[in-house]
């Protein structure tokens, strides 16, 4: 490996390429954060779709394949076992925990005072501000491109604006598979990249294969885009039958679907009939479509465990950055992870040649101190 890919990602998290796998919902686990562990990425484990009482052994099962705690964990400080989530990770001392919503500085402290990096993931140029006065060690930025919940600003405009305002190194995701990316946003200043879509669409994701079939249908970006018909909030995916039926419905549709969803998975959802009885009522003085999305939003789980459990895409939601179109078979982690790069490393090489007056003896010698190329 060239010392292009030595950034202060690399530095931190103690892994050979500046590459990362994010926490996704009932697809991080345990198979998926070995494997990329192991072809010298850096992965974090879903703690919020792993159950509490499996939890731990899924933090113990990646510790003993791999060696050590070198990977990280993600957890919403909302979810039931934040508590448990904060514990296991300042226990085994894992390397980093990343999260949206984040915790407090009194639990930021505990993290600190255990050597466990703190690296949030943010959309916005004012959250990347408050995560790094929070005391975040490492910032994960996900630009508009990117999959799930998700901002609407590109990350062409995105990451040189946080680049230029934060001084913890910058993690760039949403639209990332290739090595160009990672040459491009290592030349722009950042510390390396950070993938979901492109780890999800590996052999060794556990997503089922009717559902893999689908993410590989995808041909036009077009495709994966922004709904807030589930819960109000900016949620980019494939669409789908069901988000179809869902944003053509009117007000009470919506509510219906959204009822008639809950009422289907009761086991799941705690839907019940008199729930359901007192939610219509309540519509009939209020906005049906808010009662609509507060049900979908509490079905939000069951529907993405429809589609990357259960293997039923079309009863779900398929959360999905646009280069699921870019993305056209399914590799290892390690092809994946290797391929990148080295496809980064050429570029690099290849701008570094272009330039003449700086053929230096080594490529860090080209670096400016923010790590931008000269």
């Amino acid at each position: 490996m060239s010392r292009w890919l030595y950034t202060p990602l690399t530095e931190a998290l103690g892994c050979r390429y500046p590459i990362v796998q994010t926490a996704m919902g009932w697809v991080s686990d345990a198979g998926l954060v070995i494997a990329t562990t192991q072809a010298g990425g850096f992965g974090f484990l879903a703690g919020a779709t792993i159950a509490a009482d499996a939890l731990e052994g899924e933090i113990i099962k990646v510790i003993d394949a791999t060696g050590g705690s070198h990977f990280g964990l993600n957890f919403h400080m909302f979810q039931d076992n934040a508590a448990q989530c904060v514990d296991l990770a300042i226990r085994y001392r894992l390397r980093a925990v990343s999260y949206g919503r984040g915790p407090d500085a009194q639990t930021i402290g505990r993290f600190k005072a255990a050597g466990v990096l703190c690296i949030p993931t943010v959309g916005a140029l004012k959250h990347a501000l408050k995560a790094q006065q929070l005391g975040a060690d490492l910032i994960t930025l996900q630009a508009g491109e990117g999959g799930g919940h998700t901002g609407g600003v590109p990350g062409s405009i995105l990451l040189p604006q946080v680049l230029a305002a934060v001084r913890v190194p910058v993690i760039a995701a949403g639209g990332h598979s290739t090595g160009r990316g990672l040459a491009a946003v290592l030349a722009a200043g950042a510390s390396g990249i950070a993938m979901g879509t492109r780890f999800l669409m590996t052999r060794e994701s556990p997503t089922p294969a009717t559902t893999l079939e689908r993410y590989l249908k995808v041909a036009d970006p077009q495709q994966v885009r922004v709904t807030t018909a589930v819960d109000g909030m900016r949620h980019r995916m494939i669409e789908n039958p069901f988000i179809n039926r869902l944003e053509q419905a009117g007000p009470f549709g919506r509510l219906r679907i959204a009822l008639g969803s809950a009422w289907h998975w009761k086991q799941q959802t705690g839907m019940s009939l008199a729930h359901m009885g007192g939610v219509f009522l309540r519509s009939l003085r209020e906005d049906p479509s808010t009662l609509a999305q507060v049900v979908m939003a509490a079905n939000q789980p069951v529907l993405l465990q429809r589609s990357m459990v259960d293997g039923l895409p079309d009863d779900g939601i398929l959360p999905s950055g646009q280069v699921a179109a870019a993305i056209d078979e399914l590799l290892s982690c390690r092809e994946v992870i290797e391929g990148i790069a080295a496809e980064a490393e050429q570029c690099l090489d290849a701008l570094l040649a272009r330039c003449p007056a700086h053929a230096c003896a080594s490529p860090q010698d080209s670096l400016a101190p923010s790590g931008e190329l000269l």
